[in-house]
């Protein structure tokens, strides 16, 4: 997977706004950053220029990992090349049909998007296989063949092939899939069986043809970047963070590109399981505030929360593991604005990285949170080491004419109030991946990261009564920061409906046997050695008439013993709020978590002095900075993060400032620099 005389190690996460750099050297344990814009037009050109303003040359770098929003955002925008999907004869429309559910439940304009296939590009062949993977018809040579000729004829580029019970029986579509690549020898080719060999024909067909539609346009700029980092040097394979919080070669990113659809995501929710870890707090609420949105994830008990089924947009699930991330528009960017009835909103329009915040002066006009928190004075009037100049007047004019006027308010009230909004909507979407699941947010941490989120994050643990944030040392760069962390990592499933009592143990053993087998296969395809392989076993069950599952991991020799009924138990009560031990429960679907692992880059530990030892750090400048809770206006001391030392406390109001993010410690709470230069603030708790 790399070379270890080669010190350096750097991962790349493209975001709305910026691109962020992170370099980790493995002989001095030093980590250093590098921001650069995001260039939405080619997002390679930002990687590009991220990784030459990192300074370290490409042939010293043993491993290269990327979060990118390629797929994302083709998924977002529908930028899809000619795809069509083959289906079994009378299932043409199961993608138009869906589940019958609406985001907007009670709004009868609003309907879900179109497939992203359309209709005159979706066509059936007669086959059938029951649901025990029994051939009842064949599969129509002829038929399938004048189709492949048709699509030939139109210029199709990718094909989804999704026939009813493939996941019994593959046999049929890997006859398609045959008869394809004679008579489409260029066209990508997904089938259901290997993507997604689960029950339920909607999410089935929906992952297979968003993997489908994405294949070109992935492929092609993976091989594009690859192609340019092999020139400039770099000789290891690039590693694409997926959403399962794993990563992936180029290789397989051809074969499963839908698995990058939340690639960037996946990356903060890794820095904050590691950062929280590191220091003893195993639950973390994470909440990465960018410039146009906000990611928050969650950890339990060491463990980052996944769900097996997620969107990126409504109606067109994507059944493969995923970190679970809550996205809402609350980022720098987000626009403040009124609505009809007179009220201030904030987000989910953003002003994005072009033209941005009004104080950017690049032809954005509209108030954002960048230009509350600018007139506010918790941000200084320069960004990224002085690259970026802000203006306090540009920021005035938007806000006054925008919010302060028609709502009559003080200026610098709007400001703040422009900023209590964002703060409740991020607080609201906490409530949900926390309270909703069982989880009380007083247990936790809140690791911030993100440009912005050290600005906010104090005042979102504050309403939600969380004790203590964690703001890491270089906040800015923290999904960055997270692609350093992943291993390589397969998730493979496969149906087995079963009662337990009926279950036959030796038969279920040669059913993980088998899985393990195809998972060395591509591990070892992406250069992962047999000692760096790991297994670990899930099993999803139900109560007996149950449609929906649960998974857990079985623990000690991987096979379903009384263990893992209890655990099943305990996550059903915690999930749902009921358990019953004396319910029959049936196993549903097995799954192995295959991973390759790679050798975590090391972080520097510093020695922490006694604070009674310390004495007070000096202050680099002072400010004005409003807090209505502290009485309005008042001068508030500014430090530079890299003058405090392990040890330092800081009683609030005060504000420091770094390279990449800027912290606000308000009024009544105590910050302090712990063993990794991460900033602890207890909220409440000034001396």
């Amino acid at each position: 997977m790399g070379q270890k005389d080669k010190p350096y190690r750097i991962a790349v996460d493209v975001g709305g706004t910026f691109t962020d750099v992170a370099i980790s050297n493995t002989q001095t344990h030093e980590l250093t950053v590098a921001k650069v814009p995001s260039t939405p037009h080619d997002p390679m050109e930002a990687v590009l220029n991220g990784l030459a303003e990192g300074g370290v040359s490409l042939d010293e770098v043993e491993i290269l990992s990327h979060g990118t929003t390629v797929a994302t955002n083709a998924l977002i925008q529908r930028r899809f090349p000619p795809a069509a999907l083959i289906t079994t004869k009378g299932f043409r429309d199961v993608l138009e049909i869906r589940d019958g559910t609406k985001d907007e439940l009670w709004d009868a304009y609003v309907d879900v998007g179109p497939p992203y296939i359309a209709r005159r590009n979706r066509y059936e062949v007669t086959e059938r296989i029951d649901y025990d993977g029994v051939e009842l018809t064949p599969l129509n040579v002829e038929e399938a063949r004048e189709i492949a000729r048709i699509l030939r004829r139109k210029k199709i580029e990718t094909v989804a092939v999704c026939f009813l019970n493939s996941h019994a029986n593959a046999e049929h579509e890997q006859q398609m899939a045959q008869i394809l690549a004679e008579e489409l020898p260029d066209a990508a080719v997904s089938t259901s069986a290997e993507i997604l060999p689960e029950i339920f024909e909607y999410e089935r067909f929906s992952t297979t043809v968003s993997n489908a539609v994405l294949a070109p346009l992935v492929s092609g700029y993976v091989n594009r970047l690859s192609e340019q980092l092999k020139e400039g040097g770099y000789t290891g394979d690039l590693l694409l963070l997926h959403s399962g919080g794993g990563s992936m070669t180029p290789q397989m990113v051809s074969k499963y590109p839908v698995r990058l659809a939340a690639s960037g995501i996946a990356a903060g929710a890794i820095a904050v399981q590691d950062i929280a870890t590191r220091c003893g707090y195993p639950n973390a609420i994470g909440l990465e505030m960018g410039g146009t949105s906000t990611d928050i994830s969650l950890t339990y008990e060491g463990e980052i929360r996944i769900t097996k089924q997620w969107q990126v947009e409504y109606g067109f699930p994507i059944t493969f593991p995923s970190i679970e991330v809550l996205t809402i528009g609350a980022g720098g960017g987000s626009l403040a604005w009124i609505d009809d009835a007179g009220s201030l909103r904030n987000g989910p329009q953003s002003a994005g990285a072009d033209p941005g915040p009004a104080c950017y002066e690049r032809g954005g006009d509209q108030p954002t949170n960048t230009d509350a928190n600018l007139l506010l004075g918790r941000l200084g009037d320069s960004l990224i080491g002085g690259a970026l100049t802000l203006s306090k007047d540009a920021a005035k004019e938007s806000i006054e004419r925008v919010v302060a006027g028609p709502l009559n308010l003080e200026l610098d009230v709007a400001a703040e109030d422009i900023i209590k909004v964002a703060n409740a909507n991020m607080a609201d979407a906490v409530r949900l991946l926390s309270i909703r699941r069982g989880y009380d947010p007083r247990d936790f941490v809140l690791v911030v990261g993100g440009g912005a989120g050290a600005l906010h994050g104090a005042e979102v643990a504050r309403d939600l009564s969380i004790p203590t944030v964690v703001v890491p040392y270089y906040p800015g760069v923290t999904s960055a920061q997270g692609c350093l962390l992943v291993d390589i990592r397969h998730d493979l499933s496969q149906m087995y409906q079963v009662a337990m009592q009926d279950i036959d143990a030796n038969d279920l053993l040669d059913t993980f046997h088998g899985m393990e087998d195809r998972a060395r296969t591509k591990l070892a395809h992406e250069g992962v050695p047999e000692e760096n392989m790991r297994f670990k076993r899930t099993a999803s069950l139900r109560y007996r008439g149950q449609w929906r599952s649960l998974t857990v991991e079985l623990p000690g020799s991987g096979t379903l013993t009384d263990e893992a009924l209890a655990l099943f138990h305990e996550e059903h009560e915690r999930e749902y709020s009921f358990s019953d031990r004396t319910k029959e429960v049936e196993l549903y679907q097995v799954g192995l978590v295959a991973i390759g692992e790679l050798e975590s880059p090391p972080f520097k530990r510093y020695e922490v002095t006694d604070p009674s030892t310390l004495s007070a750090p000096e202050a680099a400048s002072e400010r004005d900075v409003y807090f209505s809770s502290n009485g309005g206006w008042a001068t508030v001391p500014v430090y530079q993060r890299e003058d405090l030392q392990p040890g330092v406390r800081l009683s609030g109001p005060a504000i420091i400032d770094q390279f990449d993010a800027t912290t606000v410690v308000p009024p009544g709470d105590l910050a302090e620099i712990d063993e990794w230069k991460n900033i602890r603030i207890h909220i409440g708790q000034a001396e």
